[in-house]
């Protein structure tokens, strides 16, 4: 089945003018900002997952000292000192110097360990799922900033649609005002030349009033259509809003729109897509717990006592270390299975947002068909109030039709000027809303 196309005849200047705050909002809107920030941390974090490959130098130094505990006892001058003796005694000389027995303590006094360890992963699966991992998060991270930046779009578009409906709005109450004020000197003049009734005076001036407090409501719908404007783009509340020669236009129907599914483009698919791949490359990562880390070291220092240093106190050490789990409570197993559990669910989910997208997608082309047939109709009603109205007041004036049938016609036609305005307004918003939900505005 195929459904009608609404083809909007955009002025050039209102589309660059919408194009354009929208290029100011994606600048200075502060929750993008706070985005950004977040897909700033996602490029730093992938660049500290890659630099686990890299080697790891570090200096450490330790220093202890101890009295007593356990030692060993050296009875040195109990064996060497009579051999030494008798040595003497042959050579008639004291080149033998009597050894007094030692003792070596097993607990350091005022020892000193310096060195510059460097340290490099030679096997470690988890560092490669790690970086695949953060690689994943980050598309994540921009994938989550065009979608919002998609609903900014449509916020924009809406925010600035609803702040000329709330100026035409008031142009409209400006242009009945002006109705009512000649109606109230016309009724004035006619009481003042014998021919009018005082009731007519007293109504005219009633209508004034209502439409002053009428004005009145629609200029505060201006402040606050435009307050949350400037909220979008982060500017001051009060700065003045381009709306000069921005009026927008409805063409005719042309065409047909195919009832299409929602493109695998969309932004949110993707994002789901990256959630399933993580989850995916966490099952793998959990499933290789049994695979050995094998690292290396190159420790290159100097140790001594009485903080000495020389060719005796330098030393350079190399080693591996290999690690292989054994055991750890099942742990490793259980998690698996909560991982497995995480992959169904990013998969279930990912099917409901795909149905809840397409749902949104065939709500958002009805809303506009609505729109556009709630637009066509207020354009016949405003065609046939116009007529009225003006047949009414010419009868007026000849004498043939009353004052309150006036009245009537006047606010018959207030009343469908602005279902018309609103309607156009609608359809518009409609539109920007099909838009999103077909994800079909470009962003550079």
């Amino acid at each position: 089945m195929s459904t009608t196309l609404v083809v909007l005849s955009l002025n050039v200047k209102a589309q660059v003018l919408v194009d354009d705050y929208i290029k100011e909002a994606f600048k200075n809107n502060i929750v993008l900002q706070q985005k950004n920030i977040s897909l700033e941390k996602a490029q730093y974090a992938l660049k500290s997952a890659k630099s686990l490959f890299l080697p790891t130098i570090a200096f450490q130094g330790g220093y202890q000292t101890a009295d007593g505990g356990r030692n060993i006892p050296l009875p040195l001058g109990d064996l060497l000192n009579p051999i030494y003796s008798t040595l003497n005694q042959m050579t008639a000389t004291n080149k033998f110097q009597m050894l007094e027995n030692q003792s070596i303590d097993f607990l350091p006094k005022n020892f000193y360990d310096a060195k510059i360890r460097t340290t490099v992963p030679i096997i470690n699966s988890d560092l490669v799922y790690n970086k695949r991992i953060s690689e994943q998060q980050l598309v994540l991270k921009e994938t989550e900033v065009l979608i919002y930046k998609r609903d900014l779009v449509k916020n924009i578009k809406v925010a600035y649609y609803n702040y000329l409906n709330a100026l035409q709005a008031v142009e409209i109450y400006q242009s009945s005002l002006q109705l009512a004020n000649e109606g109230l000197r016309v009724n004035t003049k006619l009481l003042e030349g014998g021919k009018g009734l005082p009731a007519y005076v007293l109504r005219s001036k009633s209508e004034v009033e209502n439409i002053n407090a009428q004005l009145v409501a629609a200029e505060q719908q201006v402040v606050n259509a435009q307050l949350y404007f400037n909220f979008l783009l982060n500017r001051g509340a009060d700065e003045k809003i381009n709306s000069d020669k921005a009026q927008i236009d409805v063409a005719k129907v042309e065409g047909q729109l195919l009832d299409v599914p929602v493109s695998n483009s969309r932004e949110e698919l993707k994002q789901l897509e990256q959630v399933i791949a993580i989850n995916k490359n966490v099952l793998k990562m959990d499933n290789r717990f049994a695979v050995p880390k094998l690292g290396a070291f190159f420790d290159l220092g100097s140790q001594a006592e009485g903080f000495k240093f020389n060719s005796n106190s330098r030393y350079y050490m190399l080693g591996l270390q290999l690690d292989i789990p054994i055991f750890a409570g099942n742990r490793n197993t259980l998690k698996i299975k909560q991982t497995v559990l995480d992959v169904e669910n990013a998969e279930l989910n990912a099917n409901l947002v795909a149905q809840q997208l397409n749902l949104t997608k065939r709500t958002a082309q009805n809303n506009l068909k609505s729109a556009y047939q709630n637009y066509q109709s207020s354009l016949k009603q405003f065609e046939a109030a116009s007529s009225y109205q003006r047949l009414i007041d010419k009868g007026y004036n000849a004498g043939s039709n009353s004052f309150i049938e006036t009245i009537d016609a006047r606010n018959q036609l207030t009343t469908t000027q602005l279902f018309t305005n609103i309607c156009r307004y609608k359809l518009l918003s409609a539109l920007a809303e099909l838009e999103r939900e077909t994800a079909t505005y470009q962003i550079n």
